[in-house]
């Protein structure tokens, strides 16, 4: 794990959390993930089946919720959050020097990695045939996001490729389908129906181009904002400002600027001041309903945001999110179970962006006390309470998982997708400890000062350079530079 090195003038102070009884180990982690696969991955196609019923994964369907038992597959966005696991396996065992981890979680990522995209037409995101095509744009972006970690993770040119596609794919429209892209442009909606991105095009084969009141959600929103952070990191410095009418791929500052811009425009539409996401606008107000994807999003938006520019206001914003989620959506300290068609993934998504928050922020000790300790309970609480048979849970903690139950891959996937991003073995000193606390005053200066993206702030800075930093995380002696005040 990086060091971050934080220039301290003050630490504020957070609640501190009750103690919790956590017995969780590491080999039940791996456990849990692996178990998931046994039971719901389909070994022949590679892709993730509906359900524990579903004999194979070959074709869209609800699968046993409609008494459909012919082989239905997960959502098609839904597979995208069961590849991002398989990545953070492979993460999480580098990270820790399990070589021999490393190697079965790499095989396993190609193999879905194949199936994946030959089942949903080797990634063609012009096709949008509504059984294995593409038909919502939230369905493309959350792949794009999945694409750009598994490029981060392999170093692989078309996981990059194909993300990029994906992205431009959504931002621009397609000339096969006859959409006019997922951007609503402020310059084409004036005033309050311009800004931000649509959720879909209709008719699915053929578009019509999108009206002032067509549905703008935080699921579009959000990804996006985190998909145009992800490839602004990870693009090449120095390409051309493409020409095309529809580019399928972008310059580096452009994707950042895109972020800034949607996230300003979803952040004033979409979220009020308790850090509470609403799940969309129509044209008039926003429609207030608690989702945990939204949420985690946001908060994964907002932290990727504070990591590239240093401003602290959207770490604040972040925290309000998380915050909300502790106080609003959880029963008994434990999350609230969403059980809606494909719902039960949403644990899985808000894993993945509160290891962010609480891993890679500089959060002071009270609060990676508060939010680490959160998400054990929902770990130990869904382990307790898991089909011991089976080795899974069906995605509400609060209540057992008998041998007998239908487990459905989106509820099934929300322990696993926990126990791979918080390791047992971490406590909250292991990662305050990477945290390396210098005061201003004892702070080397013998190298320059680089934002998080890569520009420089301050050339052989000074002293008083170093200490008259603004807020936010910057790169110095090539580690992380985090200055509060």
């Amino acid at each position: 794990m990086k060091k971050i090195l934080t220039v301290l003038c003050a630490i504020a102070w957070a609640g501190i959390m009750p103690a919790q009884t956590f017995t969780i180990t590491d080999s039940m982690q791996w456990k849990a993930y692996d178990d998931f696969n046994t039971a719901l991955l389909d070994k022949t196609k590679n892709i993730y089946k509906a359900d524990t019923e579903q004999p194979s994964a070959d074709h869209r369907g609800n699968g046993a919720r409609d008494k459909d038992f012919s082989g239905c597959a997960a959502a098609i966005w839904c597979q995208a959050i069961y590849y991002d696991m398989v990545i953070n396996a492979y993460n999480r065992a580098k990270e820790e020097g399990n070589e021999e981890l490393m190697k079965k979680y790499k095989t396993l990522h190609s193999r879905i990695y194949n199936g994946e995209k030959s089942h949903y037409v080797n990634f063609n995101f012009d096709d949008s045939n509504t059984n294995n095509g593409w038909f919502v744009y939230d369905d493309i972006m959350w792949w794009t996001c999945a694409l750009a970690r598994a490029y981060e993770a392999f170093g692989t040119k078309a996981y990059l490729t194909y993300s990029e596609k994906s992205f431009c794919r959504v931002w621009y429209g397609s000339s096969k389908v006859g959409d006019d892209g997922s951007y609503a442009d402020p310059a084409r909606f004036e005033g309050a129906a311009g800004g931000g991105m649509f959720w879909e095009w209709q008719p699915i084969a053929k578009a019509n181009p999108h009206k002032a009141g067509d549905f703008r959600s935080a699921c579009i929103n959000f990804p996006t904002v985190i998909a145009a952070c992800l490839l602004h990191q990870l693009v090449p410095e120095g390409r051309n400002t493409p020409t095309a009418a529809r580019p399928t791929q972008q310059t580096k500052e452009w994707y950042l600027e895109k972020a800034k811009e949607i996230y300003a425009w979803a952040d004033k539409t979409l979220v009020n001041s308790s850090g509470r996401v609403a799940d969309g606008i129509h044209g008039g107000g926003p429609e207030y309903s608690d989702h945990l994807y939204n949420q985690a999003t946001y908060i994964g938006a907002s932290c990727l945001l504070y990591k590239l520019t240093g401003e602290k206001t959207y770490l604040t914003k972040a925290q309000k999110a998380a915050d909300y989620v502790i106080s609003n959506m959880c029963t008994s300290s434990i999350l609230k179970f969403e059980n809606g068609y494909e719902q039960g993934v949403y644990t899985a998504i808000y894993a993945q962006y509160m290891k962010m928050l609480i891993y890679d922020c500089g959060l002071n000790k009270s609060y990676t006390n508060k939010y680490l300790k959160h998400m054990q309970r929902q770990m130990q609480k869904g382990w307790d309470n898991r089909d011991q048979e089976r080795g899974i849970q069906a995605g509400n903690f609060s209540k057992k998982t008998e041998s007998t139950d239908v487990v459905e891959s989106y509820g099934g996937s929300g322990l696993p997708a926990l126990m791979l991003m918080f390791p047992a073995h971490i406590t909250v000193d292991d990662i305050m400890d990477d945290v390396e606390e210098v005061p201003a005053a004892q702070a080397s200066v013998s190298s320059d000062i680089y934002t998080i993206d890569g520009r420089l702030v301050k050339k052989n800075a000074t002293h008083g350079q170093v200490a008259s930093l603004g807020e936010g995380l910057y790169i110095y002696q090539q580690k992380k530079l985090l200055v509060r005040k």
